[in-house]
């Protein structure tokens, strides 16, 4: 229980966003102000806008938000570094500066009166709530499917997450103090922030129609991030290519057992030149498979071993 209003820190990756971000920023405010009046957290309570190295004029509209209310506060990416790399900035950032930081995206699909609900939990006690989807009525039935079985193949990889959780949640300073501790540079945040522990809850609402401007995680973006959840937090797809070729050779040994009695109980055998084919394509396949997935994991094990700067900020605003 907090003994005074909590000072909450608002963190919105931004990249591209400048068609979206002052009213983002705006309903945002209200949203601060509202909570504030009512005594649920301090008028110290601010909102931080991490620029991914956006193309575009979004850092500028930072800029110009931050002279005309310093509650909205800004840091700026030396480059593009993808949006989790982004949220990371903006928590560590935020870190040390509140008692309590919300992540939310720039384009406000995510329904912000949420937040009321998620401080009022972290007021009771609980240090990380997460925002869920009530339901996806509006969602095409591919994306339907598709995020329906993300969710199952993590789950089946051995992935700790929240289902149909994103990045929308309420992290205590003490969850921030904790996620600090982790130093990996493959960043899967929906993985990582589970394993923290901690006291955690949900809080349900529904998905709204994006503001302005395009998803920023089209299919193949959502297929490589699936991709990094997994090889990020399994050795599962090793493991199952392992046995995978254990049953086919369980298989080899079973058609040639098959082959040799079919030479000597047959007068006559046809030359299975397209079974032979076959085989020999699905084998080449499946060597390719493994070959890149394995590769996956070096390719992983190269990055961490770097131990290169995950991000670097170019520009801050936090008078």
């Amino acid at each position: 229980m907090q003994n005074t209003p909590p000072v909450i820190s608002i963190v919105i990756p931004c990249y591209n966003e400048e068609a979206v971000l002052a009213d983002t920023v705006k309903e945002l405010t209200a949203v601060l102000d509202s909570m504030a009046s009512k005594g649920i957290i301090s008028t110290g309570s601010y909102i931080l806008c991490c620029d991914d190295g956006s193309k575009d004029a979004t850092w500028q509209v930072i800029e110009t938000l931050h002279k005309s209310d310093k509650k909205v506060k800004g840091i700026s990416l030396a480059h593009n570094r993808g949006h989790q790399y982004a949220l990371l900035a903006g928590l560590m950032t935020s870190r040390g500066r509140c008692d309590a930081a919300i992540s939310i995206d720039a384009d406000l699909q995510d329904d912000p009166s949420a937040i009321i609900e998620m401080v009022k939990k972290f007021n009771d006690g609980k240090e990380i709530v997460y925002g869920v989807r009530r339901k996806r009525d509006s969602d095409t039935w591919f994306k339907r499917t598709s995020a329906r079985k993300f969710y199952n193949l993590q789950k089946k990889m051995g992935v700790d997450s929240i289902y149909d959780h994103a990045d929308y949640r309420l992290m205590s300073a003490r969850a921030l103090d904790l996620l600090a501790d982790y130093g990996e540079s493959n960043l899967f945040l929906r993985g990582i922030i589970p394993q923290i522990g901690l006291c955690s809850d949900v809080v349900y609402y529904d998905r709204r129609a994006r503001m302005a401007g395009e998803s920023k995680y089209p299919l193949s973006k959502m297929l490589s991030f699936s991709i990094d959840g997994i090889t990020s937090f399994s050795a599962r797809p090793m493991r199952m290519v392992f046995f995978i070729g254990l049953a086919l050779m369980v298989a080899d040994i079973l058609v040639a057992l098959y082959v040799t009695i079919s030479i000597f109980c047959s007068d006559h055998l046809e030359a299975g030149w397209a079974s032979l084919i076959l085989s020999v394509w699905f084998l080449g396949s499946l060597i390719l498979m493994s070959i890149g997935i394995i590769g996956e994991y070096i390719g992983k094990i190269f990055i961490e071993v770097k131990q290169r700067p995950r991000y670097a900020v170019r520009d801050i605003l936090f008078d």
